[in-house]
């Protein structure tokens, strides 16, 4: 019995060496008997046919005889649509809009576990920037360059230090978000309901690994860039400056390019329950001959959420300004160094709701790509269609009798 989230299997997919052939097709019509379709014996005379009443005849030969109908499929039905997606190849609208009607369908699960995860967040980040963080202090009039310039380091070293705490309950936090969400989209695709209690039920057990995954991926990637860096640091003088320059530009290029081939190990892992290194692999797998794909489609929708964040951050940073202390004349003057209670709650509200509606976005487009992935290189399609009970798929998983 399949006992992973909906629908798929542990351990092993076509893409490892199989061919998909065992996978149930769907049954071709025939007759009563199980014969083939035969002629029926009474045909109309020649020429003395007509169609019912309120039916066009058909087209009379020329040069557009043999032309199938307006709206034919050539003889394919419609792709099954038993949960937010149709089960076929998906275009990226349709990954898309298959995020957005799993938020909307499924909103009161979905909201609880990302209005959840958003409120921890923007509290750890209020009360480390409020008790964490030093205040900035004033540049001096008569500061030269290179003391400007030391005290902004020092002031960026501050911050990241004070916001280190902060910044890991997030990470915390956003990683049981992704994995519940990723079970609860999992189950949006064939059209069964979850409750949070079943999220986290099938999360549970791999929030190690994704945990795991996670700090590998992010220790790869400042690998990659301090090998990029570390030549044009050692060289020094303005000869270093330009090493560096161009070695940071390749580093990004190649974290980009890991990220991306690395993309779907998150669902790999907690969908087909796969070890990290497993789940890499997976994930390199499925990516291979679509990179350029995937990465335009998560460069959009990054930039999509970003837009979003902007609209809804930006009016309650201006209310958190106005209310907050001097205000814009404040602001305005330099002599505001630090926000107050007002302006952090605020912008922290704006925080909550923009998170909520984000994150299970993004996490919709990742799960999605990786659907479409399999159902372009394995058939995961019929194994939807067959999760969801569809006629002709063969037995729903989980309705098996043992040894039948």
């Amino acid at each position: 019995m399949n006992d992973t989230p909906g629908w798929t299997s542990p351990g092993s997919a076509p893409s490892d060496g199989q061919d998909g052939s065992g996978i149930p097709r769907p049954t071709t019509p025939a007759d009563a008997n199980g014969s083939a379709p035969q002629w029926s014996k009474d045909q109309p005379p020649a020429g003395q046919w007509s169609p019912p009443t309120g039916q066009t005849p058909p087209p009379a030969p020329g040069r557009n005889w043999g032309a199938p109908p307006p709206n034919a499929h050539w003889g394919r039905p419609p792709a099954a649509k038993p949960g937010v997606i149709p089960l076929r190849p998906l275009g990226m609208g349709e990954i898309l809009d298959g995020s957005v009607k799993t938020l909307r369908t499924y909103w009161r699960t979905v909201l609880s576990i990302t209005v959840t995860v958003a409120v921890i967040s923007q509290i750890a980040d209020i009360l480390a920037q409020r008790f964490l963080v030093p205040t900035t202090p004033g540049l001096s009039a008569d500061a030269t360059p290179a003391e400007e310039l030391e005290q902004s380091l020092q002031a960026a070293q501050d911050s990241l230090i004070g916001l280190g705490p902060a910044l890991l309950v997030t990470l915390m936090a956003s990683l049981v978000c992704a994995a519940l969400l990723t079970v609860v989209i999992s189950r949006a695709v064939v059209g069964r309901p979850v409750t949070l209690g079943d999220a986290w039920h099938e999360a549970r057990p791999r929030l190690l690994q994704l945990i795991g995954l996670t700090l590998l991926m992010a220790a790869l990637s400042a690998a990659v860039i301090l090998v990029g860096l570390l030549p044009g640091l050692l060289v020094g003088g303005a000869p270093g400056v330009a090493l560096t320059l161009l070695g940071g530009l390749g580093a990004v290029v190649v974290v980009v390019w890991l990220m991306i081939r690395f993309s779907l190990a998150s669902p790999a892992l907690m969908l087909e329950r796969q070890g990290i290194v497993k789940s890499l692999k997976r994930s390199a797998k499925l990516v291979q001959g679509s990179w350029w794909r995937i990465f335009g489609i998560t460069l959009l929708t990054q930039l999509l959420i970003f837009i979003f964040a902007m609209i809804i951050a930006i009016p309650f940073a201006i209310v958190g300004i106005a209310v907050d202390g001097d205000g814009f004349s404040g602001l305005l003057s330099g002599s505001t160094t630090a926000f107050g209670w007002p302006f952090l709650i605020i912008t922290g509200i704006g925080g909550v709701i923009t998170s909520a509606i984000t994150y299970p976005i993004s996490a919709g487009v990742t799960v999605l790509l990786y659907v479409d992935q399999r159902i372009r290189r394995e058939a995961l399609d019929l194994e939807l269609a067959r999760a969801a009970g569809l006629p002709g798929y063969g037995p729903t998983p989980g309705d098996e009798t043992v040894g039948g």
